[in-house]
């Protein structure tokens, strides 16, 4: 990753992938009773960004090693954070006309590291939670349509050959 520019205190970096942005919002105030942080702000993200209509607010919460993903769609752009915890996010390119196509890159999100990372449509997400609990926010700017859904293996090393620092995740049936 390589700095691209701060904008409104907010730090914006560029990843491997084309329109795949790490956001670091800015700490707000910090004390003895732990931190408050912005973590969306429109005209701050619009000014930074992009003008973006969020219409959901997505929570998971998943225990250490299970693995949720790779999933996305060709019309929905996400702001993804982990509220608490540790997670090892994966982000797949899967748009074919991309000279990028099926190339990933990764981001560990924290709490305690505030990172955020805009995914735009025709890329999939998936993530490993690394502590022993941890919640992950999405915000998505299209309503769920599960028919247009991609889900990719996690594992699918021959198309993808994807690292993930855990070998033997928990999965649901339709991630396995």
């Amino acid at each position: 990753m390589s700095l691209w520019k701060f904008k409104n205190n907010m730090q914006i970096d560029f990843t491997e992938l084309n329109n795949v942005f790490v956001l670091t919002p800015p700490l707000i105030y910090e004390d003895f009773r732990g931190h408050n942080i912005e973590s969306w702000n429109k005209k701050v993200y619009e000014d930074s960004i992009a003008r973006k209509d969020w219409v959901v607010d997505s929570i998971s919460s998943s225990r250490k090693h299970v693995l949720r993903g790779i999933h996305g769609d060709d019309c929905t752009t996400k702001l993804v954070s982990c509220l608490y915890g540790t997670i090892y996010l994966v982000i797949l390119n899967n748009d074919p006309d991309s000279t990028q196509y099926k190339q990933w890159t990764s981001v560990t999100l924290s709490d305690k590291n505030r990172k955020q990372v805009l995914i735009p449509p025709k890329f999939g997400n998936g993530h490993v939670v690394m502590s022993d609990h941890a919640v992950f926010s999405y915000k998505l700017d299209s309503y769920h349509n599960y028919s247009n859904q991609f889900t990719i293996r996690w594992n699918d090393e021959e198309a993808h050959n994807i690292w993930w620092p855990v070998k033997k995740p928990i999965t649901s049936l339709r991630d396995s």
